[in-house]
């Protein structure tokens, strides 16, 4: 019987693991299962760009796997058993291959079913406000934002967060649509985890884009027309766009896997779950402490670290050869700007930032470049596939569990 092996989510550090396992197991002992509720891949780090307009064709994960091996199932994870080894899936919009009802049972699972956004219960926000957390969120945001242009009266915007994600999304949607106001709300002082010289730059960018900076703000509510701040400002938006945190999906947690309070699933070194040996978590699932002694913040960056450590620890466990430690590191932010400006900024390794960073044209074309790599490694899963796959032991190494004590 083959050993069966279930990826959940197939955003970058999901779709990244299953191609890699099918790269690396023979065919002939395993067979993969990767559930997901979408039929495309999403490239979270470019949908505050889908949002504002730009045109962003899909991959296809059906395309993405052809000729690995890999079985697609089209559903939305309800429930996970580790104790039984099952997962409860339901049906998912728009069919495809394996899609319906029931139950999937595994002998190991990777799981990675990322993050969604946190309203950090905020009254009116999961009526009220946008995001772009995900591609249908995304696309409503798109079309918000296309009818107050087209409705040429100059329609108000309010993007609540400052984290990268909030940034991203307001010097994005100021270049891209510059009918319309734009205000970024910020908890503390804008950009307060960059570095000087990367702040001044980031004040020069909205400033230049014409984006309203109010800091040391925080929102209470927020209304259809409006943002009541905690001192007592009501802002008018049109619509308002939600970035002020992310948070997992609870499912890990509701089945018994143990998590942290956020519910991120606690793993040792090689991205292993502590409770349930045979469930491995990746991406922003994974609570999982990088090589300073700090947990990976959630970051495309951390889902292939992780990632990377989750294939070689499957790998080595099911075919009795040592586990080597991949580097687990955090040691720079990407952030767009717009089109045509960008930064990097270093971190050191307290996570704090340098006063090392690099802005400009070059900055963005370098973090353009990221997205293509991204998009490009998990579209060609079996680039590079070795004439000889790996077959199943038939019985754990020992060597392999204290190469990585």
């Amino acid at each position: 019987m083959k050993h069966r092996i279930v990826v959940l989510g197939a955003g970058y550090a999901g779709a990244y693991v299953a191609g890699n396992l099918a790269r690396r197991l023979s065919r002939a002992d395993t067979e993969i299962t990767v559930v997901n509720a979408e039929p495309d891949f999403v490239e979270r780090m470019r949908l505050h760009q889908l949002a504002a307009g730009r045109e962003i064709e899909a991959l296809k994960l059906a395309d993405a796997f052809a000729g690995t091996g890999i079985r697609l199932r089209l559903a939305r994870v309800t429930a996970v058993d580790p104790e039984r080894q099952v997962v409860a899936v339901a049906d998912a919009d728009g069919g495809g291959s394996g899609s319906g009802s029931g139950e999937l049972g595994y002998d190991t699972l990777v799981y990675a079913l990322g993050s969604r956004v946190d309203d950090r219960g905020v009254p009116g926000v999961a009526e009220h406000a946008f995001d772009v957390a995900g591609r249908p969120s995304a696309l409503r945001l798109r079309e918000r934002l296309g009818s107050l242009g087209r409705r040429g009266g100059g329609g108000r915007v309010v993007v609540v967060g400052d984290g990268l994600t909030g940034i991203e999304s307001a010097t994005e949607i100021a270049e891209s649509r510059p009918g319309l106001s734009v205000a970024l709300v910020a908890r503390s002082e804008l950009g307060a985890r960059l570095s000087a010289g990367a702040r001044s730059h980031l004040r020069q960018a909205c400033d230049r884009l014409s984006i309203t900076v109010l800091e040391h703000t925080s929102v209470e509510a927020v209304e259809a027309t409006r943002v009541l701040c905690a001192d007592g400002t009501a802002l008018a938006s049109d619509a308002t766009v939600w970035t002020a945190g992310f948070a997992v999906n609870p499912i890990a947690a509701a089945g018994g896997v143990e998590v942290t309070e956020n519910g991120q699933i606690v793993v040792d070194r090689t991205m292993r779950s502590v409770s349930h040996p045979n469930v491995y978590a990746v991406g922003d699932s994974v609570y999982a402490v990088g090589d300073n002694g700090r947990p990976l913040p959630m970051s495309c960056g951390s889902a292939g670290f992780t990632g990377r450590q989750a294939v070689d620890a499957i790998v080595g466990r099911l075919t009795s050869r040592k586990i080597a430690n991949t580097k687990l590191v955090y040691t720079y932010n990407y952030i767009t700007l717009g089109r045509r400006d960008g930064m990097l900024q270093t971190v050191d390794d307290e996570g704090q930032a340098t006063p090392r960073y690099m802005g400009g044209r070059t900055s963005a074309l370098v973090k353009e470049g990221i997205n293509r790599m991204a998009l490009w490694t998990i579209s060609h899963p079996t680039f590079g596939v070795p004439k000889r796959k790996h077959r199943l032991a038939t019985a754990p190494n020992a060597s392999a569990e204290k190469a990585v004590a």
